[in-house]
């Protein structure tokens, strides 16, 4: 070997000795209900907390989504691959696929946005000391359903039949469903349920409304109803039924009213769970917590399509209005 040629070697080897091992970038699955499209504006504010907190996708941090697109049997699959992945932590919303993570795994942390009663579903011990590997925020607040019924009650005075589409899949919504009966009974009106635990079973759901011609219709929440928010709000369209719903994406899609806690708010705030938990902390001493954000919007060009005035007061207490 000519003297050069070894010097070469030896300074390239140099260069090769001197670079450390890459580290493994920290990781982070976001599992979707439904589909990259629909929840874009989920998927935008978690990434606007990360960046605030100095994370950086692609850069800094790795996130492997996974999207169960309306269909919550797919919940353990999509889990199972972010394990076999080795995510140093989970992101998911609502409570059927928290708990589809609690069943997978005790070791993996979870950050769950927008559950409804944790704690009544299992999945934490208690809000302030969760334990396990659960943290994250809860949607549940104060008689939300009645919240809902009665700001529909303002604008449709003669309400006396209401349907309501709920999810027996999704755990909180027996409770849902008993505030909503609760409220509704205070207000002299009546519940018409509808068990919505797939697209397939709207079909039957829209059948039966055809047939009983309520007042107007309660949507829970639930992801398959945020999946399937564009086919509900034509049918709400067609039929001239007002309607008031927990997701303002449903408003935005053509519906009358809704009322919740703010999803978007949530998601943004879950980057700070994350951020702790990757720097060390156990999300077992990170206390749930609940919403203090809350989003009202009113569609009033749907309103006027229906023929029903909006009290100004509502309107005044409106953060959008749909024109």
């Amino acid at each position: 070997m000519k003297r050069r040629d070894f010097f070469n070697v030896i300074a390239g080897s140099s260069v090769l000795w001197a670079l450390p091992a890459q580290a493994k970038l920290p990781s982070v699955g976001f599992m979707g209900n439904s589909t990259a499209v629909l929840e874009a504006n989920l998927v935008d504010a978690f990434r606007d907390g990360l960046r605030e907190l100095g994370y950086e996708e692609g850069r800094n941090i790795v996130i492997e989504y996974r999207w169960a697109e309306g269909d919550y049997d797919r919940f353990p699959e999509l889990v199972a691959e972010l394990i076999a992945a080795k995510v140093d932590v989970i992101v998911t919303a609502g409570t059927p696929a928290a708990l589809a993570v609690k069943k997978a795994t005790s070791t993996v942390p979870l950050v769950m946005v927008a559950v409804g009663d944790p704690v009544g579903t299992g999945l934490v011990s208690n809000l302030a000391r969760p334990g396990g590997n659960l943290t994250g925020l809860s949607s549940v607040a104060p008689d939300l359903e009645g919240k809902r019924l009665d700001i529909l009650h303002q604008i449709v005075p003669k309400l006396s039949r209401v349907a309501v589409f709920f999810n027996s899949l999704n755990p909180f919504h027996a409770i849902s469903i008993k505030n909503a009966q609760s409220a509704a009974q205070h207000m002299g009106i009546t519940l018409q349920p509808h068990d919505i635990r797939e697209a397939e079973d709207l079909d039957g759901a829209f059948a039966a409304i055809r047939n009983d011609r309520p007042d107007a219709l309660l949507i829970l929440a639930d992801r398959v109803f945020l999946h399937n928010r564009k086919r509900m709000m034509e049918f709400a369209e067609e039929q001239r039924l007002p309607n008031v719903n927990a997701y303002k994406e449903l408003v935005e899609a053509g519906g009358l009213i809704s009322y919740g806690p703010s999803y978007e708010d949530m998601h943004k705030r879950a980057a700070i769970y994350v951020d702790k938990i990757l720097k060390g902390a156990n999300p077992a001493d990170l206390p749930v917590e609940q919403p203090a954000k809350f989003t009202f919007i009113i569609n009033l060009k749907v309103a006027k399509t229906l023929g029903l005035v909006v009290p100004p007061s509502l309107l005044a207490l409106a953060d959008d209005v749909i024109e």
